[in-house]
């Protein structure tokens, strides 16, 4: 269990933790941290820290995975003299992400969120004046007005679609070569979540959504702070044309069982082939996606198998 508690210094950012021992401890602490500046100073003297410059966590490269290394308190130091104090180099968190284990994805997706936040929230919306944010980094205060603001997450849904035996996956120019996901889109004001996924497959690829069901939610740091709901859809039977709207992605096609189930098994790099190809997969295991893939096979397989 552990603690986040962020402090900055001359551009320098830390995110600190600390163990705890069970998860009502945690959270009760947790909320004496956020409304108490003075325990949460007392907290930091024994925490211990992420480094960030910026928006970029300071990493270790090992193997074939990136380290984030925890410290106490440091020295103000620059950039390069930090990265060699330390042996490590600030590294965008898009690109390092999927390196990382599972734990410290979380907690840098957790701090990289609240800082970008932070920078972004300095001053009041109402009064145009400073806000000031209290130790924990849990809230901005706007000192004339007493406004309060708390971060917020930005609701996305990921949904896959099924015809009952193959998957539709799609990708944007932006994605890697070769990677295909599930359909995602922002959640409209006024919309629930079963709107926003008929609206985005409609839109998306000229799909009519006849059932849903929810799978599991996630954190995405990415662009500043989202929560991916995820969910498994099924189309109306006999309209399973796709038509792309290329402003949206870049393309999409159904995929079998098989097809499917053997991207989930490549591993590594995936470089260009002979033909100028690259090979169909899929995003890697940290990604809720990758997750809603894995449940889909594995329903389909254990639907296939002989009674």
């Amino acid at each position: 269990m552990f603690l986040y508690c962020g402090i900055a210094c001359r551009r320098k950012f830390f995110w600190c933790y600390r163990p705890l021992s069970t998860y009502v401890t945690k959270t009760r602490y947790l909320f004496e941290l956020k409304e108490d500046d003075d325990a949460c100073k007392k907290a930091q003297q024994t925490g211990a820290f992420y480094l960030f410059h910026g928006l970029a966590p300071l990493l270790q490269t090992s193997a074939h995975q990136y380290l984030a290394p925890r410290h106490s308190l440091l020295a103000s130091l620059h950039k390069p003299e930090m990265e060699t104090e330390l042996k490590g180099s600030f590294i965008e968190l898009r690109k390092a992400l999927f390196q990382l284990n599972a734990r410290d994805a979380s907690m840098l997706s957790t701090a990289q969120a609240l800082l970008r936040w932070h920078d972004a929230h300095q001053f009041c919306s109402r009064s145009g004046q400073p806000t000031k944010k209290n130790v924990a980094g849990s809230k901005r205060v706007c000192p004339s007005n007493n406004i309060i603001y708390y971060p917020q997450m930005a609701p996305v849904v990921i949904t896959l679609v099924s015809d009952g035996t193959r998957c539709l996956l799609a990708r944007q120019s932006s994605f890697p070569k070769g990677m295909y996901s599930a359909l995602a889109g922002f959640c409209d004001i006024g919309e629930s979540v079963e709107e926003t996924i008929r609206r985005e497959v409609a839109e998306e690829v000229g799909l009519e959504v006849e059932s849903l069901q929810y799978c599991a939610s996630q954190h995405w740091p990415f662009p500043s702070g989202s929560l991916m709901i995820a969910c498994h859809a099924t189309v109306k039977p006999g309209q399973t044309e796709i038509q792309v709207n290329l402003r949206e992605l870049e393309t999409a096609a159904w995929f079998s069982h098989d097809e499917v189930a053997t991207a989930l098994k490549r591993k590594g790099s995936y470089t260009q082939q002979q033909n100028g190809t690259f090979p169909f997969w899929l995003p890697p295991k940290l990604a809720i996606s990758h997750q809603l893939i894995k449940e889909w096979v594995e329903k389909q397989t254990c639907s296939s198998l002989p009674a």
